[in-house]
């Protein structure tokens, strides 16, 4: 009896020793995975870098879908607070969250709610970039004046601008600081000022702030008066803060006359509703021109979105 617990327990420790060592090997594989998937990550970015700048170098840029993400990720600020950070991980960080979210809440809640978990993360994640691209955009429009202020003071050649920013930056809030640092740096170790102010003007969404980037690429190239360069520049940039200042006034009254609009059409409503005894969630979804009326206000409103949109860039 004693032999036979013995020879029991002789297996039961074998087995155990077995599957420890089994699940210690398949850990050490699931490493191995995660070591390579990093390594393929970072070497497909490194690629995709090297042959946008080579893209860049050659006026050529292909506005693809990754080229897309990457602005998102630049004009938002996110680069400058994770410089790590790339595409390829950005993708991968929001399926691995995203099948996260979709997998709990199809546990918990069903599968219908598991999409619309997804729908609310995905556009609460874009409204979010919206709105770090916004705020950088304002703070860019705010310090591009004092930017061409300061470059006015210095008597240089457009080929030595690019080695100023670095003490022109110290003056300026983020992200324009970063910028002019990144390419300050870029200028001084490549030599290449010329390209530096091509990748400078990717970083930064002002449309005005990449038309004096590549201004200065053309008088680097050209040997133009970089003096002219910036008077003409600050010229432009007065009209189009004017221009944008006009534009916005004119859609804060629009927003102002929609919000009547709506409020009186909720008025009617509710009177209509009140003596036909139906309600207005019914009048608007049952009845025919209820769903026109909401179509209507659906288009309205897009294009009043787009308008907004447009009025900040």
């Amino acid at each position: 009896m004693r032999i036979a617990a013995r020879i029991i327990l002789f297996l039961l420790t074998f087995i155990g020793f077995y599957l420890l060592f089994h699940e210690i090997e398949l850990l050490h594989q699931i490493v191995r995975l995660l070591k390579r998937t990093r390594t393929d990550l970072d070497a497909a970015s490194r690629q995709r870098i090297l042959e946008g700048r080579k893209k860049l170098a050659e006026l050529g840029q292909e506005h693809t879908s990754l080229f897309f993400l990457e602005q998102q990720l630049q004009y938002s600020g996110l680069k400058n607070l994770f410089p790590e950070l790339t595409v390829e991980w950005w993708i991968a960080g929001n399926a691995a969250v995203l099948s996260a979210v979709f997998l709990l809440a199809l546990g918990l809640l069903g599968p219908y709610a598991a999409v619309g978990a997804v729908i609310v993360l995905a556009a609460a994640e874009t409204v979010a970039l919206r709105l770090m691209r916004a705020r950088n955009l304002r703070k860019v429009g705010e310090n591009l004046m004092k930017l061409l202020d300061f470059l006015g003071n210095y008597s240089v050649t457009a080929a030595e601008a690019a080695g100023i920013f670095s003490q022109v930056s110290r003056y300026m809030e983020e992200p324009l600081r970063s910028a002019l640092d990144a390419c300050s740096y870029e200028a001084q170790t490549t030599g290449d000022a010329g390209l530096a102010l091509l990748s400078m003007s990717e970083k930064i969404e002002h449309p005005k702030f990449k038309e004096l980037a590549r201004n200065m690429e053309i008088s680097i190239r050209y040997s133009a008066d970089f003096s002219a360069l910036v008077k003409s520049s600050r010229r432009s940039l007065r009209e189009y803060l004017r221009v944008s200042q006009e534009r916005r006034g004119m859609l804060r009254e629009a927003a102002v006359n929609m919000a009547l609009l709506l409020g009186m059409s909720a008025v009617v409503l509710m009177t209509v509703g009140h003596l036909t005894d139906t309600s207005v969630w019914d009048l608007m979804t049952g009845t025919l021109p209820g769903r026109a009326g909401c179509c209507i206000l659906a288009v309205i409103f897009g294009l009043f979105g787009s308008q907004m949109h447009r009025a900040q860039s």
